[in-house]
């Protein structure tokens, strides 16, 4: 635990790092009733070194989730190839970071969306386990403001949703892909993200390409809470279907081990917050460091021994292979 903990904190903070330093994405945060600088156009051209892996697993049987397994009931494959797995977290009842990314352009404002994304954030205060800690982003009219950073302060995180006022534009892409830059203040291995939208983007500078690969990068489920998405897709002027933001939303949350949900009514919301946090508590986190070699683009999977499982897990990461190769498979 202190290995796998250690590991996460360095990959974290050097992730941050690299975030300020490369130009990557700079989504500016503003003070209330202040407005934020203009953030410069994104860089894409840069390679990453990433020095050390996590891959967050959850795996579900037909009976439900399997809850025993061990370190030797995995096999890690970096493009095709047997890795080995250097760390290892299984424990229930291990505390988590959850960063919540709330839309609050103008649309949020009708057929109570605003109260559903309040009933997200207080089921996760009234779930909460010892060590865990919430952080909260709201993003419109192309600003995006941390509200209260990553703690366990659960009376400064009520208040803050109590205060949620929606109007403007929805910059969308543009608030995801600032997710790792807030994400890697958490304190735990464990961790992943939840955006809370109802829009589609209408603001932003940066591409559903460009923001899903940022996240990608730092190794954060997203999980995705669509409110009243409707048809998935409309029609142009020729007749061809063009995919609307829900689409897109689906692919970044299974494209980082996350899910997607269509909810309309607050009973479709209860069970998909209830699957989300059985999905964190179950959560098996692997580990392993990256060695010399090229930085790029580079596929993921888990494998999970016997049985008919379903296996959810990041598909990839950008950087250098990883330091060893696993002797006999």
């Amino acid at each position: 635990m202190c290995e796998s903990r250690g590991r996460a904190g360095l990959l974290l903070m050097s992730f941050l790092l690299m975030m300020q330093s490369s130009g990557a994405v700079r989504a500016q945060t503003a003070a209330p009733g202040q407005k934020p600088a203009e953030p410069p156009p994104a860089s894409f051209g840069e390679e990453v070194s990433v020095g050390y892996v996590l891959v967050p697993v959850v795996v579900r049987s037909g009976s439900g989730y399997v809850k025993n397994l061990g370190q030797k009931d995995f096999h890690l494959l970096v493009d095709g190839r047997p890795a080995t797995i250097e760390s290892f977290e299984q424990r229930a009842d291990a505390p988590a970071s959850v960063a919540v990314f709330q839309d609050l352009s103008g649309s949020m404002q009708n057929g109570g969306k605003l109260e559903l994304s309040r009933d997200v954030v207080r089921y996760f205060l009234d779930q909460a386990k010892p060590g865990d800690e919430l952080a909260l982003a709201t993003f419109a009219s192309g600003n995006i403001e941390v509200e209260v950073p990553f703690t366990g302060n659960v009376s400064a995180l009520r208040e803050a949703v109590g205060l949620w006022e929606a109007s403007g534009t929805t910059a969308l892409h543009d608030a995801v892909a600032f997710m790792p830059q807030l994400s890697a203040e958490g304190h735990n291995p464990k961790r992943f993200a939840i955006l809370i939208t109802d829009g589609v983007d209408n603001a932003s500078r940066m591409t559903p390409t460009e923001a899903r690969e940022m996240v990608r990068q730092a190794q954060l489920p997203v999980y995705v809470i669509g409110l009243d998405s409707g048809n998935p897709f409309e029609l142009n002027s020729e007749g061809k279907k063009v995919y609307r933001y829900a689409d897109v939303l689906n692919l970044l949350a299974v494209s980082t081990g996350g899910r997607y949900y269509s909810i309309s009514n607050q009973e479709e919301l209860h069970k998909a917050l209830a699957g989300i946090l059985d999905d964190l508590r179950h959560q098996y986190v692997l580990g392993f460091a990256t060695g010399e070699g090229p930085s790029r683009q580079r596929s993921l999977q888990v494998q999970v021994k016997a049985g008919d499982r379903t296996v959810l897990f990041r598909r990839g990461y950008k950087g250098p292979p990883p330091s060893h190769d696993a002797k006999g498979g």
